[in-house]
């Protein structure tokens, strides 16, 4: 590892010219930028280039934490700050990077702040939304589960959380809302599905309305406006979707033969 190489800012992307561009530019505070490209068909390639990241394609798709290993394993750097290309770090948040990377080993929780149609999400599940993202290279690292990945902290480092946001431009439209969640959903039941866990309709129904009850009204989404009612509503119905999805995986294969 070069001494000159403090921090690595590491990103899995494929076709995101749209937004990586302004995600690049936010992090021209690190020491360097790894981008893994899943086999991008726009300009997403040059863009990076041209922003200065170090870019290897890897179109072999094995999920998120594959892909997230594999971006950490080209990186050089002391720390690894995992971003997506849809996200953008604050001023506040960069100095605060730059100021704790200085320090001892621990994993920092960032605090991510979502963009939807027209308004930041201060409620809902959408906020606040604290996540691993800042670690040791050599100490921590992303599991490989398909979607959904989640750092390990097999050093058992301790867990501290920075000020200032990660501002993050979520959903483009409601379809890219709609898809997205269905996706989501469907990797999880089949994730499920393939560990032998079963599940109702009556309990798809129910995880659903508390979705919207927990969202929507303890987690006072209402302040949100007609933003956090549509993200009630639309997380709502995916809930119920991933356990409908998963009861329908877990009945009995149809005969053969002639009925």
């Amino acid at each position: 590892m070069s001494e000159s190489v403090l921090l690595s800012a590491v990103l899995i992307v494929k076709n995101e010219q749209d937004k990586l561009s302004e995600c690049l530019k936010s992090l021209q505070f690190a020491d360097e930028i790894v981008v893994v490209d899943a086999g991008s068909t726009d300009n997403t390639v040059p863009i990076a280039h041209e922003l200065g990241a170090r870019v290897e394609v890897a179109a072999d798709w094995q999920g998120f934490g594959v892909q997230r290993q594999r971006a950490q394993r080209l990186a050089r750097g002391r720390w690894i700050l995992c971003i997506d290309a849809d996200e953008r770090v604050s001023a506040e948040l960069a100095k605060e990077i730059e100021r704790v990377i200085q320090g001892d080993d621990a994993i920092y929780e960032l605090n991510r702040l979502s963009w939807c149609f027209g308004r930041f999400m201060k409620h809902t599940d959408m906020y606040p939304d604290w996540i691993p993202r800042l670690y040791p290279r050599e100490r921590a690292s992303f599991d490989d589960t398909y979607v959904h990945e989640r750092l390990q902290n097999s050093s058992r480092l301790p867990v501290k959380r920075l000020s200032g946001d990660l501002l993050h431009y979520v959903y483009d439209s409601v379809r890219h809302l709609v898809t997205k969640s269905a996706l989501y959903a469907e990797h999880w039941a089949v994730a499920r599905a393939a560990n032998g866990r079963k599940a109702s309709l009556f309990g798809a129904c129910l995880h659903g309305f508390f979705c919207f009850i927990r969202m929507y009204v303890l987690r006072r989404g209402f302040l949100d406006g007609g933003q956090g009612l549509l993200i009630a509503l639309v997380m709502s119905h995916a809930t119920f979707v991933k356990y409908a999805d998963l009861w329908v995986r877990t009945k009995a294969d149809p005969p053969v033969g002639d009925r």
